[in-house]
């Protein structure tokens, strides 16, 4: 059986350490999806826009060879608890396939002949292939009574986040959101907690340096990427 893709995903997000957990918890990310050839056909999207928000289908990175394991530990629980694989959203995985909702925003057919589907929300790192791209539908896709008793809502407490002018600035609105959308979800992994350590990741160019320490995120720098 053979899967081959059908574009690429671009945005400010080079790397895996930094990104969104879940779709949809940094939605001024915006990312841009270049369709490949056979797929560069406009009329592929027709009809598209009747949609606010989509399922990608998608490849996570190379992870090596790796044995089977049954059970990982999600970074999220402290890298410590041990959980069934099918009860996670690991990239450790039999087969690495990923599943993000994201909002549509536009389609656009440039002057190259590129097909460019814009999209907000996502939590794929840049260059990343996409397998598909369906329709999401309300009435099908989602359950109003569904619940999760390890990830509920009230245990994602979003953190205060403090970014200086001169970073801040480098920037623009809707870039700037999303990195704050994404420093107060705290992107350290759960086993991470220590208050004087530097952190970063490469965010649009840039590499950000922060600290967390009582529920503050606080920005140290944002360094020109070489």
């Amino acid at each position: 059986m053979e899967y081959y893709p059908i574009a690429r995903i671009y945005n400010d997000f080079p790397t895996k350490f930094g990104l969104p957990r879940q779709s949809g918890m940094a939605e001024h990310l915006i990312s841009r999806i270049f369709m490949e050839e056979p797929y560069r056909n406009i009329d592929a999207f027709r009809g598209i826009e009747s949609f606010n928000y989509l399922w990608l289908l998608w490849v996570f990175e190379p992870m090596g060879r790796r044995e089977w394991s049954p059970t990982v530990r999600p970074p999220k629980l402290g890298g410590n608890k041990r959980m069934g694989v099918f009860a996670t959203r690991s990239p450790n995985r039999p087969n690495p396939i990923g599943l993000t909702r994201v909002k549509f925003v536009s389609i656009e057919k440039t002057e190259t002949g590129d097909i460019v589907l814009t999209v907000a929300g996502a939590d794929l790192k840049s260059g990343t292939e996409i397998l598909d791209i369906k329709p999401y539908l309300p009435f099908a896709d989602s359950v109003t009574d569904a619940y999760s008793k390890i990830y509920s809502p009230e245990k994602q407490e979003t953190f205060e986040v403090k970014i200086p002018e001169e970073a801040a600035y480098l920037f623009g609105d809707e870039q700037l959101l999303a990195l704050k959308e994404v420093l107060s979800n705290d992107p350290r992994p759960g086993y991470q907690t220590d208050s004087n350590r530097v952190y970063g990741f490469v965010y649009g160019g840039y590499d950000i340096h922060f600290t967390v320490a009582d529920k503050t995120v606080t920005v140290i720098d944002a360094v020109k990427k070489e």
